[in-house]
């Protein structure tokens, strides 16, 4: 009885042991051959097409694109070659100009880009708020000598008189 009892545990340990074999060879296979495509398919999102069709690099669709192309080759082998994300964006402003860059750094002066939508928005909307409160505000207009202003019949009659005046014209 022991020895089915042991039987049963070794091989139970055995299956566990192929178990996590299997799935840690799984896992290295997957990501590690996963990491690298998601690598260029996330720098190649990061950086423009400099051909000057205003499209992501991985997105530019120009039919014989002379630069999508050769930036992509160039850009898996700086992946291949083992440079680490900032490198790789650096090599491409080095060569292409900070064009290359889809979005701005938030270091230095670029923050000035992130940073400014938000400021014309709150500026915009305190304009607005400021001249709807300056017109809710302002007092009523009464004409000249302190009169009231014209009314019923007295307002009809002069529209009727500047519709016969400019008629003729």
């Amino acid at each position: 009885m022991l020895r089915d009892t042991e039987r049963r545990g070794s091989r139970q340990l055995r299956i566990r042991i192929v178990q996590f074999c299997f799935v840690s060879l799984a896992l290295l296979v997957f990501l590690g051959a996963g990491d690298e495509s998601a690598r260029v398919n996330d720098l190649g999102h990061r950086m423009m097409c400099v051909c000057g069709c205003n499209q992501i690099l991985m997105e530019c669709n120009h039919v014989g694109c002379a630069y999508s192309s050769r930036m992509r080759n160039e850009l898996v082998a700086a992946i291949d070659r083992g440079d680490n994300d900032d490198l790789v964006l650096q090599g491409f402003v080095q060569k292409y100009g900070t064009t290359v860059i889809a979005a701005p750094t938030t270091k230095g002066f670029n923050r000035v880009a992130w940073i400014m939508p938000y400021l014309a928005l709150v500026g915009g909307l305190t304009g607005v708020v400021l001249i709807v409160r300056a017109w809710r505000t302002r007092p009523l207009l009464v004409p000249a000598g302190g009169a009231a202003p014209l009314r019923g019949v007295e307002l009809d009659s002069y529209r009727e008189q500047a519709r016969k005046e400019t008629e003729g014209v």
